[in-house]
């Protein structure tokens, strides 16, 4: 399986989330980035699973899925597929 990133040590702090992703830490502003982070409980937002790939974080008594991508800002565009034509 590929590992999209390496993702440790989250917790919160205020109204911030702070995590380690591939060795750099790393800080958001709830209000930035879930609004259903940002109005749950302390057990809801203590409660999450990290992918094993490390490809995103969910909340499951918040109902909230993070992508990791989408917390740094990267963006996939899909490939265009190049049509060939055969004379």
């Amino acid at each position: 399986m590929k590992k999209h990133h390496e993702v440790s040590e989250l917790h919160f702090e205020n109204n911030e989330m702070s995590l380690t992703i591939d060795g750099q830490v790393k800080r958001f502003k709830l209000c930035d980035i879930s609004s259903a982070l940002t109005n749950a409980s302390v057990e809801a937002r203590n409660t999450y699973e990290i992918s094993p790939s490390g490809y995103g974080i969910h909340w499951p008594l918040a109902d909230e899925d993070l992508s990791i991508d989408g917390l740094l800002g990267i963006s996939h565009m899909p490939q265009k597929i190049s049509a060939t034509t055969e004379v």
